[in-house]
């Protein structure tokens, strides 16, 4: 007889604290629909007033009616929270109020139009993160969405309707929510309702039913919109699995979900305009898969070089990717092919994903040099990591819908590439046969064309070899080409004699130029280094000197000076007022102000990030226009301050290396603290067991002295009980 599956007790732990999270946290329903006009805010209007029947306090915080006298008849009855009037530049903007919905405190609060923009210098950028705060804060939370401000479905929809939407939502957002509405509605009746004057205006009306209500377009939307929910509706079947598989006493057949143990996905991010385009694909497959993914950008001593505009773009990109769920890395490395190779083996990826720039509008030679340059791309990472699958994707001018099925034949049909992968030979061959080319199409123009002339023809060769091979094939084509530029058109011709000095200095600059080439991939490579060994360093000293601290000022000071020194500018950390014997809940703490507030520091987003345990200020998307950046200390056990930072150069910060040093800094401060709180609390508990001790000792002392005469007078009583009483 088969023993009976007992339950993982990591797993019943895990299960456990997700349980408590949710025990506190508000619940979010999401009235998702695949456009407007479906009756998302009618349902959920609706839904409202029913809770208001059974009793629940129920509060309108936004409900968008789109002026539909329907949808507005429903809001009679329920109370509808003010909007805050915000002044932006000659009108006001009336915006959900926060902190009136925070102090009001209801069950049940409806937050309409979740992919909504605030006004600037709003707490928080988009209303999504209104509602996370919300969550936070314990109270439920209905909302609507369309499909098209999906961010992964963002780049889908618009190839789709040819009308990009810039209001989105991170995909976690709705993979997140607690229950998912789906409010449908056929092409048809949607498009009966839009001539009838239900969703928009009539003047609107009629050109919206040209462009983006065209029935092919809401057939195609409906269907990614019915295919979003079916995947919601399988992760809360896995989920169920789990918490079942896990659950003592659990009915024998729910047997444990079947896991997916398909390796991760990595985006390679370009410096080209498709970027944003591959990271929302890879976004999206690694939803289907069920897998964690990856973004990286690897930074050559070329690209190194871009405009300032350009790598901010990139930077938006993997900024972009964090919002979608991806871990980001910078990677610095002269070949391209070979450092995505190696950091996907590292990451254990199955799949890598390239973008591919689009031809339309662009010049031919440049067409040409970028059909040249695809393939070779990805024969070297095939060659480097045969085992990688390699997905392409199409440019946003030409992208079509890929169908499921079709995309796993593409994934096996990339495997096979890999493994028929090329070898290297063939560069050197182009190199050889290009220097011959070269040569027999200048030796009939010797006494046209000046030697100079020539000398380009050869130097044209070699940038080909470098740009399409790399350096190996480049080298051997700068030597061929030296050498029958010497032997067959400098006098004397047919011999390795110059008569002319002149050519000398051709020659050097030619080798010059390759030289100066692999200078700088070796300056470029020990730049890379210098800065990986100064963060290291900058780690290990701030590790070395927090292991000699033994008080939280001490510790603030060292860390303040550590961050300041690596990322100028200046720095304060600002901790808990907590009792060195307490151990009660993190609630109970509460941040300790600057004696000094230095010149822009502002307290209360310094509380606000200590108290939600979320980064704020510059660089993040809460009160974004602050010049600090603050860090909430989150020790193992719970937050311990907030590390305050005005960098000397505010950029870095959207750079993932200088952003995960910042965070690793951080932690190291705050189990520091934790470290010494504790050591306090023991202390103390040495000091009250030692207290307890002498208190004990001093009554066992005094009882001693008390007992002894006590017993003598009850002798004597009792001897004077026995006497005869006197006559």
């Amino acid at each position: 007889m088969a023993e009976p599956t007992r339950p993982d007790p990591d797993a019943l732990l895990a299960q456990l604290r997700a349980e408590e999270a949710r025990a506190v946290r508000g619940r979010l329903r999401i009235y998702f629909g695949a456009n407007a006009g479906v009756g998302k805010t009618w349902a959920m209007l609706s839904a409202a007033q029913r809770e208001r029947t059974a009793a629940r306090d129920v509060l309108v915080g936004v409900a968008e009616t789109h002026g539909r006298a329907e949808t507005a008849a429903l809001l009679a009855g329920l109370p509808v929270l003010p909007p805050r009037a915000v002044p932006h530049r000659d009108r006001t903007l009336h915006e959900f109020d926060l902190d009136a919905a925070l102090a009001r405190r209801p069950e049940v609060l409806l937050v309409d139009e979740l992919a909504h923009s605030n006004a600037p210098r709003s707490r928080h950028a988009k209303r999504w993160q209104d509602v996370e705060e919300l969550l936070a804060a314990g109270i439920d939370v209905w909302s609507a969405l369309n499909v098209q401000h999906l961010e992964s479905l963002n780049g889908t929809v618009g190839a789709i309707t040819g009308i990009r939407v810039h209001e989105t939502v991170p995909d976690r957002v709705l993979d997140e929510a607690d229950e998912v509405v789906l409010v449908d509605a056929t092409p048809d009746e949607l498009a009966a309702r839009l001539a009838a004057g239900k969703v928009y205006l009539p003047q609107q009306a009629e050109r919206a039913a040209q462009n983006f209500f065209r029935k092919g377009n809401l057939i195609a939307l409906r269907e990614i919109a019915l295919r979003r929910t079916a995947e919601h509706v399988e992760d809360d079947v896995r989920d169920w699995r789990v918490e079942q598989s896990g659950t003592p006493g659990a009915p024998a057949g729910d047997a444990p979900p079947a896991w997916h143990t398909s390796g991760a996905v990595l985006a390679a991010i370009g410096p080209g305009e498709e970027a944003a385009q591959t990271v929302r694909a890879a976004a999206r497959l690694a939803g289907q898969l069920n897998v964690r993914w990856h973004a990286a950008y690897v930074e050559t001593p070329r690209l190194a070089r871009l405009p300032a505009a350009q790598r901010d773009r990139i930077l938006a990109v993997l900024r972009l990717a964090q919002e979608l769920g991806a871990e980001t890395a910078v990677l610095s490395s002269a070949d391209v092919a070979q450092a995505l190779a190696d950091h996907a083996q590292q990451l254990n990826c199955a799949t890598l994903i390239l973008g591919r720039a689009g031809d339309a509008g662009a010049a031919p030679w440049r067409a040409w040099l970028r059909r040249l340059g695809r393939p070779v791309l990805a024969r070297r990472i095939a060659r480097a990591a045969p085992g990688l699958d390699l997905i392409s994707i199409a440019p946003a001018d030409s992208m079509r819908r890929l169908p499921r099925a079709a995309l796993g034949s593409l994934r096996a049909g990339a495997e096979d590439d890999a493994e028929r992968a090329p070898a290297r030979w063939p560069g050197f061959a182009w190199a050889a046969a290009s220097s011959v080319a070269i040569t027999l199409l200048a030796a009939p123009l010797s006494g046209v064309l000046e030697l100079t002339n020539i000398v380009m023809l050869y130097l044209l060769g070699v940038v080909g070899a470098a740009w399409g091979f790399g350096r190996g094939p480049a080298a051997l084509a700068a030597a061929l080409n030296v050498v029958a530029f010497d032997f067959f058109f400098v006098q004397p011709t047919f011999s390795f004699a110059v008569s002319d000095v002149q050519y000398l200095l051709t020659f050097a600059v030619i080798v010059g130029l390759l030289v100066g080439q692999l200078t700088a991939g070796l300056r470029f490579s020990a730049g890379v280094s210098a800065s990986r060994e100064r963060r290291a360093q900058s780690l290990f000293e701030l590790t070395r000197e927090l292991s000699a601290a033994l008080e939280r000022a001490q510790v603030a000071a060292l860390g303040a000076a550590a961050v300041q020194r690596h990322f100028g500018g200046e720095a304060r950390v600002l901790l808990a007022d907590m009792a060195p014997g307490a151990a009660g809940a993190a609630s109970q703490d509460h941040l300790v102000p600057p004696a000094d507030a230095p010149e822009g520091f502002d307290f209360s987003v310094a509380d606000w990030a200590f108290r939600h345990g979320q980064p704020a200020g510059l660089g993040t998307a809460t009160l974004a226009a602050q010049p600090w950046h603050y860090v909430p200390l989150s020790a193992p056990m719970r937050v311990r301050g907030v590390l305050a930072l005005r960098p000397a150069r505010p950029r870095w910060l959207l750079i993932p290396e200088q952003a995960q040093q910042l965070d690793t800094l951080a932690r190291q401060i705050a189990i520091a603290v934790e470290r010494v709180h504790y050591v306090e609390v023991a202390q103390q508990a040495v000091v009250d067991i030692e207290s307890e001790r002498l208190r004990n000792a001093l009554l066992g002392a005094l009882s001693h002295d008390v007992r002894t005469p006590l017993t003598a007078l009850i002798g004597l009583a009792e001897s004077l009980r026995t006497l005869p009483p006197p006559l």
